[in-house]
């Protein structure tokens, strides 16, 4: 949603409503006293709804057919992995729900709306995990690169450091899970103290990069936009895990190992595209360098082997 429609559709609210639900500032919106009983009011409202909802579709499956409900925050491995699950279950109707948010994944799992999820976990930022959901680990620790101006100073370097950047406006997305405070957290360890610019659309934030008002971290596996370059950043101040979270009540084992299977095929070949990533996780001998280099490498599936790593459910 973008914020005119957000501003107006709380407006909209607010005019039902009759008073003033939220205050807003240079850093966000907070819920007014009568906001936060609105809030408290809506919230068992809304469960019911989505129970309702969620009951019916279980019905409806029932006389209709399989599905399968899959979440992801961004990630370019999501194209690839919804094709692989495409073509190993052409009779399945399966759907997907993208949010910035892995915390609200998690909730989306845990209250049955969702039956797998890809989400990350920034370094030192540890994710409150629902009872009963628990996590395979795809990737125990992704770098952040920065995205910035073809034409900067520092985009010929092959790897920058923070200090390069510290007179630069850095964009981060308020609503991304611990972005921000990841990133004050890497700024203050380096004694640095740069402007945060709070940008929420993507495609106005990559505009901004190309243009050389701003850079941006941004995850390894991306494309860079026309007139940007990726770039790493010195001792890797910025990094997340990357798991499959799910209900082990939702789908049989198999097919949650065919669901990792597919997500690994799906992140391995942006790998084998990607030769910047690689030659990080050359220098860093990851294990992900079991990927072959070359393109034409028949993909697996399955994986004998290697079973993916799980974390129990949280207590």
């Amino acid at each position: 949603m973008t914020q005119p429609s957000l501003t107006t559709q709380l407006r909209r609210i607010e005019g039902a409503i009759g008073g003033l639900l939220f205050t807003r500032g240079q850093t966000g919106s907070r819920p007014t006293p009568l906001g936060h009983s609105v809030l408290s009011r809506a919230r068992p409202i809304v469960a019911e709804m989505t129970a309702l909802v969620t009951a019916a579709r279980d019905a409806a499956v029932g006389a209709g057919g399989l599905r399968l409900r899959i979440g992801s925050i961004g990630s370019r491995a999501v194209t690839g992995w919804l094709g692989r699950v495409h073509a190993r279950l052409p009779d399945t109707d399966t759907t997907i729900h993208i949010e910035v948010s892995a915390d609200t994944l998690l909730q989306l799992l845990a209250t049955n709306q969702l039956d797998v999820a890809l989400v990350h976990e920034f370094d030192g930022f540890p994710l409150h995990v629902p009872a009963g959901v628990e996590r395979r680990m795809l990737v125990a620790r992704e770098p952040r690169f920065v995205a910035l101006a073809a034409g900067h100073p520092a985009a010929d370097r092959p790897v920058i450091r923070l200090p390069d950047l510290a007179d630069e406006p850095w964009i981060v997305d308020p609503t991304a899970d611990d972005e921000c405070a990841a990133l004050r957290r890497a700024f203050t360890s380096a004694g640095l103290d740069p402007r945060l610019v709070h940008v929420r659309d993507s495609t106005t934030a990559a505009e901004l990069v190309a243009s050389g008002e701003a850079v941006r971290p941004c995850q390894p596996t991306a494309d860079p936009a026309p007139g940007t370059v990726l770039r790493p950043l010195h001792g890797d101040p910025l990094a997340a895990r990357l798991f499959l979270a799910s209900r082990p009540c939702s789908l049989p084992p198999a097919e949650l190992d065919a669901l990792f299977g597919d997500l690994q095929d799906a992140y391995e070949q942006l790998i084998r595209a990607n030769p910047a990533y690689r030659a990080w996780l050359h220098r860093h001998t990851s294990p992900l360098l079991r990927v072959p280099d070359r393109p034409d490498q028949p993909e697996r599936s399955g994986r004998p082997g290697r079973p993916p790593r799980t974390e129990p459910p949280a207590a």
